[in-house]
């Protein structure tokens, strides 16, 4: 590893902490561990409407059977009505980083 000496003071304000980048990764991962999303929860954090969720992620054939529970994914589809979409949060939020590309490109 190469080193560079500076002599340089950086104030760090108290209600703050450095943390390594390995130390905050296993913060964020698990900050959803446990958690279930509904439809809204999954609106917010995409910032679309459920509309557009359903038509270009959760009906999409080439994301379907990786994502439906019955498959051994992650999202539970609901089979009658008044029932609620239920999404595991953690592995939701890593499908959507993952597929960022994907998702917002039509070709297959």
């Amino acid at each position: 590893m190469q080193e560079l000496e500076v002599s340089l003071s950086i104030p760090i304000p108290s209600e703050m902490v450095l943390i390594s980048k390995i130390e905050l990764k296993q913060l964020k991962d698990t900050a959803l561990a446990g958690v279930y999303w509904t439809m809204k929860d999954l609106e917010k954090r995409t910032g679309k409407k459920q509309t557009w969720l359903k038509e270009n992620i959760l009906y999409q054939p080439r994301f379907k059977k990786q994502l439906d529970l019955e498959h051994g994914g992650f999202v539970y589809y609901p089979k009658n009505q008044g029932e609620k979409w239920t999404f595991q949060a953690s592995k939701m939020a890593d499908f959507l980083d993952k597929n960022f590309k994907k998702i917002h490109s039509k070709a297959v």
